[in-house]
C-alpha cells in the first residue's frame, strides 16, 4: 500500500483516482465524502515529495479530475463540432491535460514553500488550494467549473455560501480534508488535535449560519411559464427546420399566456438575428402585451458598430410585451462563442466554424431586465458559473439562460445546473434557469430546486418565484474576504517559521 503513497509511477496512478474522487463527489453523482478523501489522499501524496516531483504529482491528479469532470466538451467538439474521433479526442485530451497545469503549480506552490512550516500541512494545503481555484477563475478568460465547494450544497457547509461564496466552501473542506490526513498519518506521539476541532467548529458555525435570513421577500411571488422545447442542436441552425421552431415556441407557449406574468425561453432559443424576426417577435410581444405577460427570450442580435464600419454581434435576451430591456453576454466561451487568433485559426477545422462563433462581449454594467415592476439579472450559459459577476447584480430575481444542448447526455448540464443552485444560494435570490433541452428549473434563494423539468423532453414549466430585497454578506463583498483570509494564513506560517528559526538561532 505505501508503494501506491510514494514516489514513481504508483503514486501517480493514486493521484488520478484521487481526481476522479474529486468529480465523483459533485454532480450528478453528490458522493460529497469522496471530495474529503479526494484532497486528503493528494495530501498524503505530496507530503514526501521535492517540489518537483509535487509538480508532477498534481498535474497526474489534475489529469484525474479534469478527464472524468470535464471531457464533456468532447460531445460538442465531436458531435456538432463535427470533428474526427481522433481530432476530437485529440483536442479533449490537450484541453484537460492542459488544466492539469493549474494544479501541478498548486502542488509545486504547496510543497516548496508551505508544507514544512507550521500550520502549513493544514492552513497552508487549504489557503494554497482556494488561491489556485481563484486563478482558474481568470487566467485565459477563466474556467471556474469543478471546484471543490460545490460538492457541500446540502451539507452543514452550505451555510457559509451566503456570507464566503464557494471560495469559503472549498476552503472548509479542503482545510477538512488536511486536518483528518495530517491525523491519521502523524505518529501517535505527534497528532495534534487542534486542527480536528476547529473542523468541528467550522462544520457547527456552517449549520448555525443556515437558519439566517440575509434577504426578505419583497411583493407577491411571481408565476413563471419556461419552455424547454428539446430541439436537437444537429437541426437547430438548419434553414430546413426554421419555421418548424418559430411553430414549436408559439405552440407550447400559447397556454401560458393565461396562466403566468413571465414567460421565458432558452438561450438563442430563435435560431436568427433579432432583426430578421422582429415580426415574429412583434406577434409574440402583442400576445404578452394582451394578458399581461413578459416575454423574455435569448437571441443572436446585431447592430454596427462605433465607426458602422462593421457589424458587432451579440449573445443577447431581450424582455418584450409588458418587459423592456436587452442584455448582451459579457463572458463569452473562448471557440464557442469567439476564436481567439482568429485570423490564424479561423477555418482550420469545421468545428472553428461552428454557427455563431464571433459575438463580441457585452459591456459591463448593464441594467436588469425588467418585467413589470419586478427586476431581473440576466446570465446567459456560461457566465452563472462566475460568483463574482452575479453577485454584482442588484435586482428581484436572478435569471440565467442556456443552450447546454452541445454537451448531449454528458454530466456537464448537470454539473452546470448544481453550479446555477450554488449562485442562489451565495446571493439569497430565487433563480429562472431556462434551457433548450434541459435542465429547465426553478431555484429558490436556499439553493433548493423546486420545480424542473426532465432532460430532453419538450415540455414547459409553470412555477411560482419570489422577489426578494436584501444583500448577502457575500453579495456585498463578494470573494475578496476568503482570499485575504488565505493570503493571511500564508502569512501566518511565513512569520511563524520564521520565529522559529529565529529562536533556535538563539538557543
Amino acid at each position: 500500500m505505501r508503494a501506491f503513497l510514494a514516489p514513481g509511477w504508483r503514486g501517480h496512478l493514486t493521484a488520478i483516482v484521487a481526481g476522479v474522487l474529486i468529480t465523483l463527489s459533485l454532480a450528478p453523482f453528490h458522493d460529497w465524502p469522496l471530495g474529503l478523501l479526494g484532497l486528503g489522499l493528494l495530501h498524503r501524496l505530496l507530503a514526501p515529495l521535492t517540489a518537483k516531483q509535487a509538480f508532477a504529482r498534481g498535474w497526474w491528479f489534475g489529469a484525474g479530475l479534469f478527464s472524468s469532470g470535464a471531457s464533456w466538451v468532447y460531445v460538442s467538439i465531436h458531435d456538432y463540432g463535427y470533428a474526427p474521433v481522433p481530432l476530437a479526442a485529440a483536442l479533449t485530451a490537450g484541453w484537460c491535460l492542459s488544466l492539469a497545469l493549474v494544479l501541478g503549480a498548486c502542488a509545486w506552490s504547496y510543497t516548496r514553500w508551505l508544507r514544512d512550516l507550521p500550520g502549513g500541512r493544514t492552513l497552508g494545503f487549504a489557503a494554497c488550494w482556494v488561491l489556485w481555484e481563484w486563478f482558474r477563475a481568470w487566467f485565459l478568460t477563466g474556467f471556474p467549473w469543478l471546484y471543490a465547494g460545490y460538492a457541500y450544497l446540502d451539507t452543514p457547509l452550505d451555510g457559509w455560501a451566503p456570507v464566503t461564496g464557494i471560495y469559503g466552501l472549498s476552503l472548509a473542506a479542503a482545510f477538512t480534508a488536511a486536518a483528518f490526513a495530517s491525523f491519521v498519518t502523524a505518529p501517535g506521539g505527534q497528532r495534534k488535535r487542534a486542527p480536528l476541532v476547529v473542523t468541528a467548529l467550522v462544520w457547527a458555525g456552517g449549520a448555525l449560519l443556515a437558519l439566517a435570513h440575509w434577504t426578505h421577500p419583497s411583493g407577491k411571488p411571481v408565476k413563471v411559464g419556461l419552455v424547454q422545447a428539446n430541439i436537437s442542436q444537429s437541426v437547430k441552425w438548419d434553414q430546413a427546420s426554421f419555421d418548424a421552431t418559430l411553430k414549436l415556441y408559439r405552440e407550447m407557449s400559447a397556454p401560458l399566456w393565461q396562466q403566468v406574468q413571465i414567460v421565458v425561453w432558452p438561450e438563442a432559443a430563435i435560431p436568427a438575428y433579432y432583426d430578421n424576426v422582429q415580426d415574429y417577435f412583434g406577434e409574440q410581444a402583442a400576445l404578452a402585451r394582451e394578458h399581461h405577460v413578459t416575454l423574455i427570450s435569448g437571441v443572436p442580435y446585431r447592430e454596427p458598430g462605433r465607426d458602422n464600419r462593421e457589424i458587432v454581434v451579440y449573445n443577447s435576451a431581450v424582455a418584450l410585451g409588458e418587459g423592456s430591456g436587452l442584455y448582451h453576454k459579457q463572458h463569452l466561451v473562448p471557440f464557442g462563442e469567439y476564436i481567439p487568433l482568429e485570423q490564424w485559426l479561423r477555418g482550420l477545422i469545421r468545428f472553428l466554424d461552428m454557427p455563431m462563433s464571433d459575438f463580441h462581449a457585452g459591456p459591463e454594467g448593464q441594467p436588469p431586465l425588467r418585467a413589470g415592476a419586478t427586476s431581473l439579472a440576466p446570465f446567459i450559459c456560461y457566465e452563472i458559473v462566475y460568483p463574482d459577476l452575479v453577485r454584482l447584480a442588484r435586482s428581484d430575481l436572478l435569471l440565467t439562460i442556456s443552450n447546454d444542448a452541445w454537451f448531449g447526455h454528458s454530466i456537464g448540464p448537470l454539473q452546470h445546473l448544481q453550479m446555477a443552485r450554488m449562485r442562489a444560494l451565495e446571493n439569497g435570490r430565487d433563480l429562472i434557469r431556462a434551457t433548450g433541452n434541459g435542465v429547465t428549473a426553478l431555484i429558490d434563494a436556499r439553493g433548493h430546486v423546486t420545480e424542473r423539468i426532465p432532460q430532453f423532453e419538450a415540455a414547459t414549466l409553470v412555477g411560482s418565484v419570489q422577489p426578494r430585497a436584501g444583500l448577502t454578506p457575500f453579495a456585498r463583498f463578494g470573494s475578496q474576504p476568503v482570499l485575504l483570509l488565505c493570503a493571511l494564513l500564508i502569512a501566518r506560517c511565513l512569520v511563524l517559521a520564521r520565529i522559529t528559526a529565529r529562536t533556535r538561532e538563539s538557543l
